[in-house]
């Protein structure tokens, strides 16, 4: 009969996986960094939210400057629907008037964003620098 004979297993033969963490943690230190040095310099827009359609009515009523946008696309301002020219005119008058006005713009969900974006390029060349965007609950 033949013996068999184990070998025995040498363990400095197998090598556990070594992998160096520390490249992916410098990374992410550095974004990290990245991060918490760009936020605080950051604008971020913000919109006035309406609470309900009677506190919408009044806060509309009370501010000096408000631009409705309907779902046709049509302006109006005060009450008195207006085209784009006439909007700068009277907007610019406005600010004659009330240099620290905050316009209200409520544009209607219908509506399309191009004209919303015509609106606020009118509001930024007269020189606004703020808007109140109310949007309508529902």
């Amino acid at each position: 009969m033949r013996r068999r004979s184990r070998l025995p297993i040498d363990d400095s033969s197998i090598e556990e996986p070594f992998i160096n963490l520390t490249p992916l943690i410098d990374v992410v230190f550095v974004v990290l960094i990245t991060f918490m040095v760009i936020a605080p310099v950051l604008d971020i827009d913000s919109v006035d939210l309406a609470m309900s359609a009677g506190a919408e009515k009044k806060e509309v009523q009370n501010g000096p400057i408000s631009i409705i946008v309907h779902a046709d696309n049509s302006i109006w301002m005060q009450g008195t629907k207006v085209s784009l020219t006439q909007l700068e005119t009277l907007l610019k008058q406005e600010r004659k008037k009330n240099p620290r006005a905050i316009p209200q713009l409520i544009h209607d969900r219908q509506a399309q964003f191009g004209t919303y974006q015509s609106v606020k390029n009118v509001l930024e060349a007269i020189g606004f620098e703020q808007m109140d965007v109310v949007l309508k609950p529902g």
